[in-house]
């Protein structure tokens, strides 16, 4: 969102996981994770992130002589989720003694109106108006193309092994992009289900969508999976549908091609069709 602003000269460091646009990975990494995924499946994801919550633990490291090398007047953070990266909590305990700001949006609104508090705070707040609305207004041109279409029944799994349904943002992106989203609850966290709740919902369509994933590594999971007999379709959720940010208007526009593909046209983002399981 800071580079979307104009503001990417700004940046002196970042976290681990903040590698888009590309420019910002020459940036120095202030960040850590204590429990290295690359290769890990997704069971053992779960497995570990549950026992560093159960142990009160944090999933992740600040390096904090980096930080006051680099002097930052602002660090932005997050308290949605203690899983997908460093807490505002984490870093007043670290007592930087740095103006911090923890965005938090749990819907669709409250991404856009995040844009604007975060270009209010550096001080772009044109620019923020500007994407937001421009986000807003792409939203908008998808419900507006699939209006009156018949909705398709929708599983958007943000994990596989165990599979979670969808929460927050993503049962609205699924129901802008003409879909209804069985199990996912809009605004609240993801939770646990079962293969058998799955099966039980009745899906036309599966999305697997897991959190953090490349639709290249969702697809692997996803192929292993038990699946409640109906196509399956994995897509880079790390990009499109994880992220509180204006590109989630582009994953809505992904959802909406592949639903209604004759009344919304293909954006080009990474999906892998898989036979049904």
């Amino acid at each position: 969102m800071i580079a979307q602003l104009g503001c990417a000269d700004r940046l002196v460091g970042r976290s681990a996981e903040c590698q888009f646009p590309p420019e910002v990975r020459n940036l120095p990494v202030v960040t850590a994770a204590r429990v290295d995924t690359s290769a890990m499946a997704g069971a053992e994801i779960d497995a570990a992130v549950r026992r560093a919550v159960l142990d009160g633990r944090s999933l992740y490291a600040l390096d904090e002589a980096l930080i006051r090398r680099l002097q930052p007047d602002l660090i932005v953070t997050q308290d949605l989720c203690r899983v997908c990266a460093v807490s505002a909590e984490q870093v007043r305990v670290q007592e930087l003694d740095v103006d911090t700001l923890s965005l938090d949006p749990r819907t669709i609104d409250e991404v856009a109106a995040s844009v604007g508090v975060l270009a209010h705070r550096v001080g772009v707040t044109e620019a923020g108006d500007e994407l937001a609305g421009d986000m807003q207004r792409r939203i908008r041109d998808v419900r507006a193309a699939v209006a009156g279409l018949p909705r398709p029944r929708v599983f958007v799994a943000e994990w596989l092994d165990p599979p979670f349904a969808a929460g927050h943002w993503v049962p609205e992106m699924v129901e802008a992009a003409g879909g209804v989203e069985v199990l996912g609850l809009a605004g609240r966290p993801s939770r646990p289900v079962t293969w058998d709740d799955v099966a039980a919902a009745r899906p036309d369509i599966v999305i697997a969508a897991p959190c953090g994933y490349a639709a290249e590594r969702a697809a692997a999971e996803a192929a292993g999976a038990p699946g409640p007999g109906c196509p399956v379709v994995a897509v880079h959720a790390d990009a499109y549908y994880s992220r509180p940010a204006p590109r989630l208007a582009e994953g809505i526009q992904q959802l909406a091609h592949i639903l209604h593909p004759q009344a919304v046209p293909d954006p080009g983002l990474p999906e892998i069709r898989l036979q049904p399981a």
